[in-house]
């Protein structure tokens, strides 16, 4: 646990979980937040910073918006709070207007005013990391690199990353831009396993129903790009979550990590968390709940060090077949 992980060669001395902001600000509406919405925010970052995490993750789009503005209530009344933490945000996705679908955007425009808005909704003047949302099929790197060099000129962005994006997608963009790109969010956990499987099943025909993109993972390493699992709990699947209609692996699996934490004296999040922080990639698990209870439940993953035979039964079981 006390490797250093892709960020701290970054400059970022960033915690190894990441509080995931998008459940903050209420609805996904235009109503707008009230004072029991910054009641919930200030109670989510205590519990997170009593847990170890000082890395906070948001995207322009939470909420419609009003999670990063209740987070920035949060850092108004709280002055020194902004100094002690790492507050990274997303951009790039578009909703559906009248006669428009929604569209991903990566055109120089829309990211320098997306960060725009999210320094304004933040209340910060500087934005530690931006994230690339989802790859944008328009894509220009050389229009994506003009962006980035004016934000970083201008002090509005310290550093860059994407989102849900391949090595090869990667590669494409950095050709074009001067700061490295210095993390990558991908969906990953113990139901969300084709990160794994996509090397395991190499030359097998179990490997033909992989969909991972093949070198991203050893890419991103070689790279010193930090890999970041967003929803790493899995929706609370394996930690009292409902099973009906889940199938055998899956309750098989929620089984074995209740026996897991009650023989460790740790929370079933610590386990399912635990199984990611073993990797030697170094991932970062978004959290993406707010609930004080349940985000001080994730933080005691630190406590856990699954041994190489705990961590295969984890992945067998989850996998619900053994190893090729």
């Amino acid at each position: 646990m006390n490797k250093p992980i892709p960020l701290h060669k970054h400059g970022f001395p960033a915690s190894r979980l990441v509080l995931g902001c998008m459940g903050l600000g209420g609805s996904w509406d235009r109503e707008p937040y009230t004072a029991e919405h910054v009641k919930q925010a200030h109670e989510a970052v205590e519990a997170a910073l009593s847990a170890g995490i000082n890395m906070f993750d948001h995207a322009n789009i939470y909420t419609k918006g009003k999670a990063e503005q209740v987070f920035g209530q949060v850092l108004k009344e709280r002055p020194d709070l902004r100094e002690r933490i790492i507050v990274q945000s997303k951009c790039g996705i578009r909703f559906e207007e009248e006669g428009v679908p929604g569209r991903y955007d990566f055109s120089k425009e829309h990211i320098e005013a997306s960060v725009d808005g999210i320094l304004s909704r933040l209340g910060i003047e500087t934005l530690d990391i931006l994230l690339l949302h989802r790859p944008d099929p328009l894509m220009e790197p050389e229009e994506v690199a003009e962006a980035f060099q004016r934000l970083h000129e201008k002090g509005k962005v310290k550093a860059f990353g994407v989102s849900n994006m391949s090595a090869a997608q990667i590669r494409f963009l950095q050709s074009a831009i001067r700061q490295p790109l210095i993390a990558n969010q991908l969906e990953m956990s113990l139901l969300k396993l084709d990160w794994l499987d996509a090397g395991v099943h190499l030359n097998q025909p179990q490997g033909t129903g992989v969909s991972f993109p093949e070198g991203t993972m050893e890419y991103c390493q070689m790279e010193h790009i930090q890999i970041q699992a967003w929803s790493p709990l899995a929706r609370g699947l394996f930690t009292g979550g409902d099973l009906s209609g889940q199938p055998e692996s899956v309750r098989a699996t929620a089984a074995l990590v209740s026996r897991m934490a009650e023989q460790k004296d740790v929370s079933p999040e610590a386990i399912v968390l635990a199984f990611l922080l073993r990797h030697p990639a170094g991932i970062q698990p978004v959290i993406g709940t707010v609930r004080p209870d349940r985000i001080r439940a994730c933080g005691e993953a630190e406590r856990v060090t699954l041994t190489r035979e705990e961590w295969y039964t984890l992945y067998v079981a989850s996998r619900g077949r053994n190893m090729p």
